[in-house]
């Protein structure tokens, strides 16, 4: 069976166990809160839920059996502390946060209640652990990226797109990560001659006006960092890259499927399967802080043939050759 199809029968699966399920008799139900930094109806949600679900399935939690999940979603800062009170409200085992603003929000409210965290930037420049290897307190997790890597977002920028050299980073400035990514592309674009301007992403009107001023001078790219704020701001920002005719990098697959040129960037899902990994080791005893936070394994280039050509864009045989999907 595609592992696909495997994902979306347990997400339809669990979608079908009335909350109230009882445990088999013998059988101790434990209560996982699950706190998302995305919307419910956001395309990429049921890719993640259903790798999260497979991941406990696979170290033997049965949702309406031996397990049960509540689930909340936010987009903000605010939503996630709103909503990780809710979740604590209802007295879970451990939570799984998702993103930075979801898993301070819930590191604030609880000091004894375990917390696995996945697709956070900078875990130790946020203040979430005290360190890598030994994160201390009731938290652990994966972390989206090594920071290096956004140096890659301009290798490919100037691979796919050699006539560029001014590119705009849309960054959210109040993400340490995004800080971060930013100053890492800052850096490596000063030593090979492009030009970066922030994007901050804040209100739809500031992110139209920002890139029609860029876009008005020849010769530009775009790179959208991550940050809740980008993912909130997806669709405006992929009609104005599309309109001003950028070749643009993304941290998302969603926006690559709806027109983006390329995604760079970890593998998602596999950050919430293996965070059910962690999440069934501290289940059965051991504790958050003694297990390291872990960086990406698994990384994944996607290349949009068409959006390419409509660009007037030659894509490297190599590029395509290093490429995961091509969508055509």
């Amino acid at each position: 069976m595609r592992r696909r199809s495997f994902i979306k029968g347990i997400v339809g699966s669990a979608a079908a166990w009335p909350l109230g399920a009882l445990a088999q008799q013998g059988e101790h139900m434990r209560r996982i809160g699950v706190l998302m930094n995305i919307g419910a109806d956001d395309p990429e949600a049921p890719a993640l839920v259903g790798a999260f679900s497979q991941g406990l399935a696979e170290a033997g939690w049965i949702i309406g059996r031996n397990a049960r999940i509540d689930y909340r979603w936010h987009q903000g800062a605010e939503a996630a502390r709103a909503y990780a009170a809710e979740l604590l409200a209802l007295t879970p085992d451990i939570i799984l946060a998702s993103g930075t603003p979801a898993t301070t929000a819930v590191k604030q409210l609880t000091r004894t209640i375990p917390i696995v965290f996945a697709l956070v930037a900078d875990p130790v420049g946020a203040g979430i652990v005290d360190s890598l290897a030994r994160p201390g307190g009731n938290i652990t997790g994966f972390m989206i990226f090594e920071f290096t890597m956004a140096g890659k977002y301009l290798d490919l920028l100037r691979e796919i797109a050699p006539h560029v050299s001014r590119v705009a980073v849309f960054r959210d400035d109040t993400n340490p990560g995004g800080i971060a990514q930013f100053g890492v592309i800052q850096a490596m674009a000063t030593s090979v001659g492009l030009q970066v301007t922030p994007v901050t992403a804040r209100s739809s009107d500031e992110i139209a006006s920002a890139v029609e001023a860029f876009a008005h001078s020849p010769n530009g790219g775009a790179i959208m960092t991550g940050g809740v704020m980008n993912t909130g701001h997806r669709d405006l920002i992929l009609k104005l890259i599309a309109r001003y005719e950028l070749p643009a990098i993304y941290q998302d697959r969603v926006s690559v499927a709806n027109g983006g040129l390329i995604f760079y960037g970890p593998d998602r899902a596999d950050q919430l399967r293996r965070a059910a990994g962690y999440v069934d080791r501290i289940l059965k005893g051991e504790k958050p802080g003694d297990l390291p936070v872990q960086a990406p394994t698994k990384y994944e280039l996607v290349i949009n043939l068409k959006t390419a050509k409509a660009l007037g864009l030659t894509v490297p045989q190599s590029l395509l050759a290093r490429a995961d999907e091509v969508i055509e």
